[in-house]
């Protein structure tokens, strides 16, 4: 399934947070947003969620536009993770990604208790988290809480899953291990994924596709190995970069020290 966003514009308190932003997102691929602090990569996650509707232009979900859709028609398609979730005190996991169902039952339904069963078992498989189903949620760590989150988006069943910072708060290891779950959600069942990312690094190793927002706007936009060079990370970033290639001809990124006037670098 196709997302697109065309001609998107956003202001907030009079301030411009996206201006002009269209972007074809290509099916069954894994892209990244990245950008500076403030650049509206979280804001252009949201529009294309339909959780922000204070904008203008269009946001296109299978060749229909958004705003014409049913939160509910909207969530078969599309699922998002955003950065912080608070689910009640005594939830357990299963409970928790049982949630991500919501969008099979009707007012007067309780869905289908056996197919909702069926895939909450294999959304916990996925997760790895199949000894933790009846878990409460507060006493799992950092890195199972989110394995958890990513669960419940599963449970949806979307062919779109957009993420808001996947990683964020993490240590190391359970970044490593979330970005290989998605990975592996994309992988294997070609679910679509969009997320926002902070680190540099984990865009090249793990997305298709990167579009960089400065100022408002799509900046670039390309695969990421091939567009993420010293010269764009000092204009986007303001950060002088040191580029290696590892054992495994992995393009790593090391940043080196701010730049005061990006004028006087030497490209």
């Amino acid at each position: 399934m196709k997302l697109q966003a065309k001609n998107i514009f956003v202001q907030f308190d009079g301030k411009e947070i996206l201006s002009d932003v269209s972007a074809d997102f290509s099916e069954g691929k894994r892209i990244a947003i990245i950008g500076a602090n403030g650049a509206g990569k979280s804001t252009l996650l949201k529009v294309l969620a339909a959780l922000n509707s204070e904008y203008k232009g269009e946001v296109i979900l299978g060749g229909e536009n958004i705003r014409s859709l049913s939160r509910k028609k909207i969530a078969r398609r599309l699922a998002v993770m955003p950065q912080t979730m608070q689910a009640p005190p005594d939830t357990t996991v299963a409970r928790l990604i049982e949630f991500g169902r919501f969008p099979y039952r009707g007012i007067f339904s309780g869905g289908n208790p056996k197919e909702d069963r069926e895939i909450i078992d294999w959304a916990l498989k996925v997760v790895k988290l199949e000894n933790f189903k009846n878990r409460q949620v507060m006493t799992l760590s950092g890195g199972e809480r989110q394995r958890a989150r990513i669960a419940m988006a599963l449970a949806q069943k979307p062919e779109i899953i957009l993420f808001d910072e996947p990683t964020t708060y993490l240590d190391i290891a359970h970044q490593l291990e979330v970005m290989q779950i998605i990975r592996r959600i994309n992988e294997k069942f070609g679910m679509t994924v969009i997320m926002v990312l902070h680190d540099i690094n984990h865009a090249i190793t793990y997305a298709d596709e990167v579009f960089i927002l400065k100022d408002c706007k799509i900046f670039a936009q390309g695969k990421p190995k091939e567009i993420l060079t010293a010269k764009l990370i000092a204009e986007v970033f303001g950060v002088r970069a040191e580029i290696f290639t590892n054992n495994s001809g992995d393009k790593i990124i090391f940043p080196v020290a701010t730049i005061k006037n990006q004028s006087s670098y030497n490209f």
